[in-house]
């Protein structure tokens, strides 16, 4: 036999809400028990009786009884809990961000959460919370390159001029060579995808020969011209040339898209263009080979098909690339271009402003 308590006094309000606690279909179920705590309190049973009728700890019975006799109904609720206090206070942050910033370890040419962590006494996952929060990666790093071309905004200027607003009666073509395609066969067989592993492949090679290839893409059409030549002279370039002008209407001007390799600029290259007065050439300016969509395109078919394929001789890889050029042409699709020149010129300028900096200090 239990022995009972002093029961609780409520008002009939209480009453009333506690009641509708504990009979609350959508009332969580930690309020319901709270709420049958006290009630069951109030008929004077004891403590022990309570905790086994609503199975919990006789502790927790206690605990309710006792918060309802303080605070009434308000304390059966749960109360508020501080935030967790940062661990790092803001010096120790502000000293990470400007060694992450402003200095380099002895051994190396950026740092590691672990060798900046063991340099300021942290721990790694400390660091790399701190560079997360302000966005820092010093693992990344990307390349650039400012041209230094005095004519750069007026051949900037004509090259977009065409992607932008091309003229009548003419094509635009933008034209250049990916020199140096290695035919790379791996020395082992290659072991295919499936669930649960990724297909394989030898990280060593043989080398079979290596082709050029010259492609013209049309740059309205997506189309490309494209042939695979041994070597990336002027013959070859002018070969290309011919069959340019062979496979395209003769009534159109075509204007040409180039840049600065010394073959596009050979005397022979420009004899032959003062007897072909409908080849435009356009010069992109030095060091800006992002002006010429063709690179955009060479990409697509490194990726696509180069980088990972298996050739055995120069024959098969060059196979590839006219395959590929054909399924291409059959349904091609234009890179558009959209970026202005003002656009350009700005990010331009601030890249500028930011390198006179860095040379200043």
């Amino acid at each position: 036999m239990w022995t009972p308590a002093t029961p609780l006094a409520l008002t009939s309000t209480q009453k009333s809400e506690l009641q509708s606690f504990a009979r609350g279909r959508n009332t969580p179920h930690k309020m319901v028990v709270r709420a049958r705590i006290v009630l069951l309190a109030t008929e004077g049973m004891a403590n022990n009786a309570i905790a086994k009728t609503l199975r919990v700890n006789r502790k927790t019975a206690i605990q309710w009884r006792e918060r309802f006799a303080r605070e009434g109904i308000n304390g059966l609720r749960d109360r508020s809990k501080p935030g967790r206090k940062p661990r790092l206070g803001a010096a120790v942050v502000q000293r990470v961000i400007e060694t992450t910033l402003r200095g380099k370890p002895t051994d190396a040419t950026h740092w590691s959460n672990r060798s900046l962590g063991k340099h300021l006494g942290l721990s790694k996952s400390a660091v790399q919370r701190i560079w997360n929060a302000h966005n820092l990666k010093p693992h990344l790093v990307r390349t650039f390159k400012l041209s230094n071309d005095k004519r750069f905004l007026e051949k900037m200027t004509d090259v977009i001029g065409l992607y932008l607003n091309p003229p009548e009666n003419a094509l635009v073509f933008c034209v250049d060579e990916k020199s140096q395609i290695q035919a790379l066969d791996r020395t082992q067989p290659s072991l295919p995808l499936k669930k649960g592993r990724a297909g394989t492949m030898t990280h060593d090679y043989k080398r079979n020969g290596t082709t050029t290839l010259f492609a013209a893409l049309n740059v309205l059409k997506g189309e490309v011209i494209g042939e695979c030549m041994l070597r990336h002279r002027h013959q070859e370039f002018l070969k290309f040339l011919r069959k340019i002008d062979g496979t395209t209407p003769q009534d159109l001007d075509l204007h040409c898209i180039v840049d600065n390799y010394g073959t596009h600029k050979h005397p022979n290259v420009k004899a032959w263009l003062a007897k072909h007065p409908r080849f435009h050439f356009h010069f992109i300016p030095t060091s800006s080979s992002w002006l010429n969509l063709v690179e955009r395109w060479f990409g697509e078919i490194t990726r696509k098909r180069i980088r990972r394929g298996v050739f055995r001789s120069v024959q098969e890889l060059e196979q590839a690339i006219r395959e590929y050029i054909e399924n291409n042409n059959k349904d091609p699709e234009p890179f558009v271009w959209t970026r202005k020149v003002e656009d350009i010129m700005e990010k331009i300028s601030r890249a500028r402003a930011s390198l006179s900096v860095v040379q200043k200090c």
